[in-house]
């Protein structure tokens, strides 16, 4: 049979697994945050990229025409 203390910790986590559990999720949102940053600036650049090779091509179009 189960005592009381027994059925109080299965109930409840202890201190540190909570700890433990706020540490994880923690390093879980900031690589979420850090891969979603990335993902952005790497869009972003690609638009200056294709904007740059736009504007080279529209300065060559005006110069040699």
């Amino acid at each position: 049979m189960d005592t009381e203390v027994e059925t109080t910790r299965a109930k409840h986590p202890s201190v540190l697994r909570k700890g433990l559990a706020g540490v994880v999720l923690i390093v879980a949102v900031a690589l979420i945050l850090k891969l979603v940053i990335g993902f952005v600036i790497a869009i972003f650049w690609t638009i200056v990229a294709v904007a740059l090779v736009i504007a080279i091509l529209w300065a060559i179009k005006t110069l040699v025409w």
